[in-house]
């Protein structure tokens, strides 16, 4: 059984390529701002992890650490959200169209990221506060299951041939995009509000900054048509639940050959978690570096808030430098091998790198120049990652498979990342954590990025 349909590139599609328009601007625009959105707000939460357990989970008792614990909690829960958001969304999207789905799907996420910005605290709601943000963070991983891997099939399925790879890391170039955002304007506000300001007031500015961003977004989906395969997917009558003799004959021969032992559930099913496991050291190594490292260094290396988020900046801007490139290689090299070189390099640098932010004697240049490039290391991971997972699924499936893949790998692996490292380097003492966590992950990753003898070469 192959657990994977494609790697190189839908070639079948491609067929009909020729005679479509190139991908405008406005495409990959639409496609990918989404991502922004949301993953600046994930970015703003991790950056102010410290002040949000300040205002809405400290006073229930225990220490900062134990409330930065429980803050992290309600982060992890909007992961373990995003299957469901995925599943649900992706199943939309797969039956009535890539874009309406995901005009719905940047409503809600700028919704309930604006939200955010306007909760009462612990001091002025009790302990409904922190379950108010526990559930806005719900709904936020449900938008966010359903964003990827709609915004990943329009990218893809408009991208023209040979160029998969380099249109799916415009996906993660705006995951880039949106932690850098959120760590800017996290650093900005801290720098230019007191300590107090920002922990009085100042913390809601970076979430009510969603909306405008928002708004652009579904300005650009609204104005934007249908992908062309899934216009040609409808006009052969293959989109379920409509069409005529033709589709319903198609349904008819899938629903056969899964009684018949074809069990292209099942497929779908291992392509899943085949792809979860190729992710997960993308989700590990990316919010270890990206959005976890500022609350590390406040909470086990002691920095001060200003110091920490300006850490972070250095870490996403290599992330953001090395997308695009790694995805264009990916068109030349195939993504596996480019994604196991990151994947190889971080099982060998973490502890090393976090020795040296460790190190009281390294300097402040040499320790941004080590967070970039750990950056530019996870970002060989998130370049090729998009179109790996788009081509492991059919066009029927597509939303629905990547997006649980991507969903899935991010609830254990990059949900979990705050939570895990917060509560082991409590307990433990041990300040390596978080390099152990990112090395054995994107250990386990290699091993699934490795020739399968199931599958075909890539």
């Amino acid at each position: 059984m192959k657990l994977v349909f494609e790697e190189r590139g839908d070639r079948a599609s491609r067929g009909a390529a020729g005679a479509r328009a190139l991908p405008s601007v406005r495409a990959v625009a639409a496609g990918s701002v989404g991502n922004l959105v949301e993953w600046y707000e994930f970015g703003v939460y991790g950056y102010l992890a410290t002040i949000l357990a300040e205002r809405f989970f400290t006073p229930a008792g225990g220490g900062a650490t134990e409330a930065l614990v429980r803050t992290y909690a309600s982060f992890a829960l909007a992961f373990f959200f995003r299957p469901l958001g995925a599943a649900l969304f992706g199943r939309l999207g797969d039956r009535v169209g890539r874009r309406p789905v995901l005009i719905g799907v940047i409503a809600l996420m700028t919704a309930t990221t604006a939200l955010i910005g306007v909760l009462p605290t612990y001091a002025t709601a009790g302990s409904l506060a922190p379950w108010l943000l526990t559930l806005l963070r719900a709904v936020q991983g449900l938008s966010a299951g359903g964003e990827f891997g709609g915004a990943v099939a329009l990218l893809t399925e408009y991208a023209p041939p040979g160029r998969r790879g380099l249109y799916g890391a415009w996906q993660s170039f705006t995951v880039a995009l949106g932690l850098l955002g959120g760590a800017g304007v996290a650093a900005t506000t801290a720098t230019v509000l007191t300590a107090q300001q920002v922990a009085a007031w100042g913390w809601r500015l970076p979430f009510l900054l969603a909306l405008p961003l928002g708004a652009v977004a579904l300005w650009l989906r609204v104005g934007l048509a249908e992908t062309p395969e899934f216009r040609e997917r409808e006009g052969r009558g293959e989109r379920e639940g409509r069409g005529g003799p033709e589709g319903q004959g198609n349904r008819d021969r899938e629903g056969q050959a899964e009684r018949e032992g074809d069990p292209v559930s099942m497929r779908t099913a291992g392509a899943v978690l085949l792809g979860a496991g190729r992710v997960m050291g993308w989700a590990a190594a990316g919010y270890t570096f990206l959005v976890v490292l500022p609350s590390y260094l406040q909470t086990s290396l002691h920095t001060d808030v200003r110091h920490a988020l300006l850490a972070t900046v250095p870490a996403n801007l290599g992330f953001a430098a090395a997308i695009l490139p790694a995805g264009l290689l990916s068109d030349r090299v195939g993504r596996r091998p480019v994604m196991l070189a990151g994947a190889l390099l971080v099982t060998g640098l973490a502890v090393p790198l976090f020795n040296l932010l460790q190190n009281d004697g390294t300097s402040a240049a040499v320790r941004g120049a080590a967070t970039c490039a750990a950056g530019a290391v996870v970002g060989l991971m998130a370049g090729p990652g998009p179109a790996l997972l788009a081509e492991m699924f059919p066009a029927r499936v597509r939303w629905t498979g990547l997006g649980l893949a991507y969903s899935l790998s991010n609830a254990v692996f990059s949900g979990c990342a705050g939570l895990l490292i917060t509560e082991a380097v409590r307990r433990t003492g041990n300040v390596d954590v978080p390099a152990y966590y990112a090395a054995a992950a994107c250990a386990l990753s290699a091993v699934a990025l490795m020739k399968d003898p199931f599958m075909k070469a890539s």
